[in-house]
This record gives structure tokens, sequence and C-alpha cells, in this order.
């Protein structure tokens, strides 16, 4: 299902376990921006709606836009919630983590990704009938993330005086 915020969670648990390193605003924009392709197949009435930019090296693409437009928007993006990363690298980092972990979890649940399109049709990680435990993964991971961050949030100000 295109833009499906179940991607929102490993995201969310990797920047509570790294604030400063992951961008989760990048991560999760990145990972709307990988599902454009199947809204577009689904719209056109295309198969397979999964196609180059659900592969590792359309993933990278993906990743270098979404890097490119949250840098040259910096300056005017808001900072809500604290989540402006203090540097490029962790935008970067949070587009690369989102749309890799994007190929990997769809090609997990659907058989029409294949990771290491154009160099290979292989399907590595397609398990069928695994979309259920994806999705709670996800969740898992989602709900892992809001605890990390209410306790950093939580021993953060009881530190301070």
């Amino acid at each position: 299902m295109p833009f499906t915020p179940y991607h929102f969670g490993p995201g969310l648990a990797l920047y509570a376990a790294a604030p400063r390193r992951i961008d989760l605003a990048s991560f999760c924009a990145a990972n709307v921006l990988t599902d454009v392709e199947p809204l577009v197949h689904i719209f056109a009435r295309q198969h397979p709606v999964h196609g180059f930019f659900h592969g590792f090296a359309g993933a990278t693409i993906t990743a270098a836009v979404t890097s490119a437009a949250f840098l040259a928007a910096r300056s005017w993006r808001p900072d809500l919630f604290r989540w402006q990363a203090p540097g490029p690298w962790p935008v970067v980092l949070g587009a690369v983590l989102g749309t890799w972990s994007h190929v990997l979890l769809d090609g997990v649940m659907h058989s029409n990704v294949h990771p290491f399109n154009p160099f290979s049709d292989a399907r590595p990680f397609y398990q069928p009938g695994s979309g259920g435990i994806v999705e709670v993964g996800c969740v898992a991971a989602g709900i892992a993330g809001v605890l990390g961050l209410a306790l950093r949030r939580y021993y953060r100000t009881r530190r301070t005086p």
C-alpha cells in the first residue's frame, strides 16, 4: 500500500536510538517518495507496481534526491519537536536508512520487489505470507521508538536542575 505509515516505525526506533545521528523527517520523506512509484503504477494500471525505485539502486537515487531537497530547504524547514538534525550527515543517513529499509521491508512481503534490480531479478528477502509479521514488527519498532524518546526526555529533565 503506498504511503504506508508502517515504514515510519523502524525510523522512529532508529531515531530514538541515535537522535543526533539520524534525521527522522528525511527518513519519513524518503519513504513517502519511494512509494510515489507504486502509486503512479496503480493509477496507470501498470504491473508490477513495485519497480526500479524499490531496489537498492533506485532507493539510493531517491535518498540522494531527498537529501538534496532537505539540505537545500534547511534554512526554512520548521524545527518541529527539535527534530532538525545538527548537520548534513544525519539528513543523508536518515534518507538512506529510510529508502533502504523500505526496500528490505517491501522485499520481504511483496513478491514483485527485486532489491538488486537492474543487476539481478533475485528476490532473496521475499517470504510468502509475511505481511502481517512485517507490519507487527514495524508497529513494535514504532512503539519502542516512542518509549525510547519518552525515556530520553524523562532522564534529560531529571538531570536539569
